[in-house]
């Protein structure tokens, strides 16, 4: 991804790269302690499949701040996003495995607004399940 994206060089249309976050059940078990989410559906396999999930599956959360990286590293400055937004649509199943999860990111400017500002629409998948949908987000570029 580029370092600092400039207005002038984004086209309404542009397909920005596609990233790969790998997710592991370490991931899961930081994040529920950084946010304080201690959910047992988020750790512990033998409870999320008493509940009737699959598997453990990840915060969504979790999923919509991996969403939010996308666009920070994107622009090249965090405080750069004004303004962010998703619905969760699927979970995000983590096997207790080396291979655990992956959510890929990509991304589309699909408006140009004033003061430098575009909106970009982000589409976020895990396996064959869109996990976000309706994700935008508003950036102001230098």
């Amino acid at each position: 991804m580029t370092a600092t994206v400039k207005y002038d060089e984004v086209e309404v249309g542009q397909e920005l790269p596609a990233v790969d976050y790998p997710v592991r059940r370490r991931d899961l078990v930081m994040y529920a302690g950084a946010s304080g989410d201690f959910n047992p559906i988020h750790w512990n396999e033998r409870f999320a499949k008493a509940v009737g999930l699959p598997d453990v599956i990840a915060h969504g959360m979790y999923t919509m701040a991996q969403g939010g990286r996308y666009v920070t590293d994107w622009a090249g400055d965090p405080a750069a996003v004004l303004d962010y937004g998703v619905r969760f649509s699927s979970m995000v199943v983590v096997p207790d495995d080396d291979q655990g999860a992956t959510i890929t990111v990509s991304g589309v400017v699909e408006e140009k607004l004033t003061d430098q500002r575009v909106v970009v629409a982000l589409t976020a998948r895990s396996g064959d399940a869109q996990v976000l949908s309706k994700a935008r987000a508003v950036v102001r570029l230098a």
